[in-house]
């Protein structure tokens, strides 16, 4: 095993959002490490994602805001709410000024490549290594080996598992056991600017609510595109991957007699992703002597906080943070880190597990109800312990502690 007099061997299996972000961080904070990620380029499948201010805030400190705001679109209003039958509005947020003046950040929206190159560019050439697909990872003393597809071995002191919700790494830490299926499944497509009508090109994010289903859009690549995802009961669907894709007419299909402007976007965009949204109870734990979890490995979430790759991105924050800190071994280092983010991600899961069932209540009394709360309510201010948290302050770091 490597001698960690000179800093621990890191590896992190997977080389997605929360595993590059990782790995800037940890170059940022004076360590090293080396990537693994199956798939033979970096790539980021998927479409649109949103990038609140707890997140924002610590990809300034990597400094990489320049390159995210060549693509990035700054939101002016977002929670706006409608009425699926005929797109009255529910309720809307103002977030232009508004959000800068809480949280000191604006909420942008991205493709997940832009996102993707964006962090990438804090990683340092020769620390990725691609098409190397880990089939196991086994805890020994000092550390552990990872096992990889192509028969070599590599061994480390620290091993960071954010290879998302299939997790290789998940079953080194915890009792293995199958995610399980939510009865839901997700749509996403990409409809190109030219063709998307103007309504949907607002610096806005949309929500459009009805019985079991809802629909959200908003613009993505510098005002290029329209992000689309639509949220449905998956019935015998239970494909829970970035590939399976279904027809524009099975996603029109699914929002029949919706508002016409839903169905016209649908119609405008390309053929849909979609996949199953998995679900799985939250963690006791995440780290077992030299091995750790991180973003969807550890808290897989349902999308309706947008908050997962922003809890990917505190994560990795917070473990390069622990991992610098000279007087913690490794192993002592990993259990600070689960300490500082359990509780808070496991929170994330929670609400975000119970907002679907909010979401998609049938016409009727608690709909109403709902609706009647959804005008009353500022999200904003409500949800300031999402959006207010700055996680290396939390752990004793912050800009300060940056090297």
């Amino acid at each position: 095993m490597p001698d960690v007099a000179h800093g621990p061997r890191i590896v992190i299996v997977g080389g997605g959002i929360g595993g590059l972000t990782a790995a800037a961080f940890l170059h940022r904070a004076g360590l090293s490490a080396t990537v693994y990620e199956q798939a033979p380029a970096l790539t980021e499948v998927g479409a649109g994602i949103l990038v609140a201010p707890n997140a924002v805030r610590l990809l300034r400190r990597l400094g990489v805001m320049e390159r995210l705001l060549r693509r990035a679109v700054p939101l002016e209003w977002a929670w706006e709410f409608r009425r699926w039958a005929d797109g009255r509005v529910l309720s809307v947020e103002r977030l232009g000024g508004v959000c800068e003046r809480l949280y000191g950040e604006r909420t942008y929206t991205v493709h997940r490549a832009d996102l993707l190159d964006t962090v990438r560019s804090a990683v340092p050439d020769g620390w990725v290594r691609l098409g190397r697909r880990c089939t196991a990872v086994e805890a020994g003393p000092g550390g552990a080996v990872l096992r990889f597809a192509d028969g070599s071995v590599v061994a480390a002191n620290v091993v960071i598992g954010a290879d998302g919700v299939h997790s290789v790494v998940r079953g080194a830490v915890a009792e293995p056991a199958p995610a399980r299926y939510s009865g839901l499944c997700a749509f996403r497509t990409v409809v190109p600017a030219h063709a998307a009508p103007d309504f949907a090109l607002r610096p806005a994010q949309t929500l459009w609510l009805g019985p079991g289903r809802h629909f959200v859009h908003y613009p993505i690549a510098g005002g290029d595109a329209v992000n689309v995802v639509a949220v449905a009961p998956a019935g015998d669907f239970t494909d829970e991957s970035w590939s399976a894709t279904a027809t524009v007419e099975e996603l029109r299909a699914e929002f029949a007699g919706w508002d016409p402007r839903v169905t016209d976007l649908v119609t405008a965009g390309g053929a849909p992703g979609r996949w199953a949204l998995l679900d799985r109870e939250p963690l006791p734990r995440w780290s077992r002597g030299g091995i750790t979890l991180l973003g969807d490995a550890a808290h897989p979430m349902f999308p309706f906080f947008a908050q997962g790759a922003a809890q990917s991105i505190e994560d990795a924050a917070v473990l390069a943070h622990c991992l610098a800190m000279p007087a913690d071994s490794p192993e002592q280092a990993l259990r600070r880190y689960e300490a500082a983010r359990i509780e808070r991600t496991t929170r994330l899961q929670r609400v975000s597990h119970a907002r679907g069932d909010i979401n998609h209540l049938p016409d009727g009394p608690e709909q109403r109800s709902r609706d009647a709360a959804l005008a009353d309510s500022d999200p904003l201010l409500r949800n300031g312990w999402i959006y207010g948290h700055d996680a290396e302050y939390a752990i004793g770091g912050g800009p300060a502690a940056a090297r």
